[in-house]
């Protein structure tokens, strides 16, 4: 419980599916409400299925590209520390490299579900760094199966909170969401850091 506790905190902050929902509600102004309900259900599953693709898959593309556990962390913590602070700045979109052109073909888009939603506004390097150090870090197959749990559950709570934004966007306002984000955004940074110490740490240990 206290891996999944952990693992779910971490890689909801870094996801921040609550700075989706503006993104989300800008790219479906003519959708009605059974349809962003589907894409919202087809967003999730396309992000459960890319991280766990990734997950899975960490040690083989580590082995692939020749790259050690220590350069993954420090390279994933410098991602997600710069995700962290595009977050403490209010720039939540740009970050996921949601720019306005990217936006209009959206809105020309029947489905966007896959992209720009799944992948990269919530699945981007950030969540799919962390999720391979964690692979590489938890061997047995136990704390494997936690994780995924996790990316799972994370999934669904994209689902519900995707499903029912426009009732947070007008309880919370953009005010809100952003102040939310800006919380996020410290959270993520932290786990930035602490990614890249343990990185420098285990790598000065096994040079020395």
């Amino acid at each position: 419980m206290e891996l999944f506790v952990s693992v779910l905190a971490a890689l909801f902050s870094v996801v921040n599916p609550m700075g989706a929902v503006p993104v989300f509600l800008a790219m479906t102004p003519e959708h009605t409400k059974k349809e962003r309900q589907k894409t919202a259900l087809h967003t999730s599953i396309y992000f459960i299925l890319i991280l766990l693709s990734f997950f899975m898959a960490g040690t083989y593309i580590l082995d692939f590209f020749g790259i050690s556990l220590n350069a993954m962390r420090i390279a994933g913590g410098m991602v997600i520390l710069s995700s962290g602070y595009s977050l403490l700045n209010g720039k939540f979109a740009e970050s996921r490299t949601i720019n306005q052109k990217v936006r209009d073909e959206a809105l020309e888009k029947e489905d966007i579900s896959f992209a720009p939603m799944a992948m990269p506004m919530l699945s981007g390097p950030g969540s799919i760094s962390l999720l391979i150090s964690l692979y590489a870090e938890h061997n047995n197959w136990e704390s494997r199966a936690i994780i995924a749990g996790v990316v799972v559950a994370t999934g669904l709570i994209i689902y519900s909170i995707l499903r029912s934004s426009p009732y947070l966007f007008k309880l919370m306002g953009v005010a809100g969401i952003k102040a939310l984000s800006r919380v996020m955004g410290f959270l993520v940074m932290a786990i930035g850091v602490q990614y890249i110490i343990a990185g420098i740490v285990a790598l000065v240990q096994s040079v020395a």
